[in-house]
């Protein structure tokens, strides 16, 4: 482990930095990308260095940062962009190893132990690797190396995000560095789990390193482990390409655009979650037995909502079974009081043509349901058919279907 080099490239503001390339008078201008803030999806998601320069952030409203930089350019998120821009960046890492693990859209992590016989020492290599994708893309990357990817992460986070060169490695010769840091930034720890560990007196990244762990055991269990590991910068955890083959559960969520309070509506949303759901489950072949529906206030100020789920006698991906159990749960757990978006998923999956025939359901016709009406969307797109309540007001299945991740492709 210790003689391992990994990378962690991440792409500085990469929203931001694709639209700068796709349109080049935005090059020397404060931009932010933004959702539509008519339909009330008007949250910035990527701000370049020049917005963030005005003191905008990312996740805060489109209102806000435009009263902090008047003249800044607002564009709305081409995600099927982005998605073929962060493969080809994919495609240019894979020049230089074999093992390239995508951890978000816009960060990859990469064990390029034996590529150094190749390209040279690991810095020398994340400078080409910085070069090449600036050169062919036109995206500036920053890397972060170690002998493992929690300290390739941090040191990406946390160092090389704020030096000139964009490179860092953090290794066990200067974890100290990263000791030093409030408790926050430990990767995994977020505000509210820092407010607990500060509790018990740990303000920093080093304290928790040196907290006994059997402490951290007793409280938070296996994760607790995971916490003091992280801190000490140990990880097992492999690069591989197969980390997202072998899927834990397939979701839908969405946020609406606008306050929905009848239960009318929300069912006709919920119902185009579920069929979506299980639409997808069917194209990656699974069945799943567990149903898990989330929903969350529309009172910013004071959030309310719930997120619970319910176990299925039999495996499905069929829609109206999971709408069924969905509904259960939403009728259950909703305190009446309006809602800002809502989600469905299925879960405990396995491959779809290994589950146990119910003798009282006739499965079969659900089956051939099921593969008619994937054969007209793969034809023909998901606009192509779908329920009549959908085309109410209250439906989202049209506007959906143009759109990835929530956003317009």
């Amino acid at each position: 482990m210790k003689n391992k080099v990994i990378f962690l490239a991440d792409i500085q503001s990469f929203y931001a930095s694709v639209e700068k390339v796709r349109d080049h008078s935005l090059k020397d201008k404060p931009v932010i990308v933004a959702g539509d803030p008519e339909r009330r999806s008007g949250i910035v998601l990527a701000a370049c260095p020049l917005a963030k320069k005005f003191g905008i952030t990312t996740a805060e409203t489109l209102g806000s940062a435009k009263l902090k930089c008047p003249h800044v350019e607002v564009v709305r998120p081409h995600m099927q962009l982005y998605i073929d821009v962060s493969l080809q960046i994919s495609r240019i890492m894979e020049e230089f190893t074999d093992l390239v693990e995508p951890y978000s859209i816009d960060e990859q992590f990469m064990d390029v132990t034996g590529s150094q016989r190749i390209f040279g020492h690991q810095f020398e290599m994340a400078k080409k690797l910085q070069i090449k994708i600036l050169n062919d893309i036109g995206v500036y990357s920053r890397i972060g190396i170690g002998p493992n990817k929690v300290l390739a992460k941090m040191a990406c986070d946390h160092f090389a995000k704020k030096n000139k060169v964009g490179i860092f490695r953090l290794d066990k010769d200067n974890i100290d560095q990263l000791w030093k840091l409030p408790i926050e930034k430990t990767l995994g720890v977020g505000e509210k789990m820092g407010k607990h560990l500060r509790g018990m007196g740990i303000s920093t990244i080093g304290e928790l390193a040196k907290f006994p762990v059997e402490l951290l055991k007793k409280r938070w269990g296996i994760n607790g482990e995971v916490l003091w590991q992280t801190a000490n910068g140990i990880d097992y955890s492999p690069v591989t390409v197969k980390t997202h083959n072998q899927q834990k559960a397939v979701g839908h969520h969405m946020t609406l655009p606008r306050d929905y309070t009848k239960i009318e509506d929300i069912k006709i949303v919920l119902l185009e979650l579920c069929t979506e759901v299980a639409r997808r489950c069917r194209k990656k072949g699974y069945m799943g037995v567990t149903v898990s529906c989330s929903v969350r206030g529309a009172d910013f100020n004071c959030p309310t909502g719930f997120n619970r789920q319910v176990t299925l006698p039999v495996p499905t991906n069929y829609d109206l079974d999971i709408f069924h159990a969905a509904y259960k749960l939403f009728i259950k757990y909703w305190d009446c009081q309006p809602i800002r978006s809502l989600g469905v998923s299925l879960s405990h999956l396995q491959p779809a043509h290994q589950y146990q025939i119910d003798l009282f359901d006739n499965y079969l016709y659900r089956e051939q349901l099921n593969t008619a009406l994937d054969s007209i969307w793969d034809k023909y797109g998901r606009t192509a058919i779908y329920r009549a309540s959908s085309i109410t007001n209250a439906g989202q299945a049209h506007e959906r279907a143009h759109k990835i991740g929530g956003h317009y492709k």
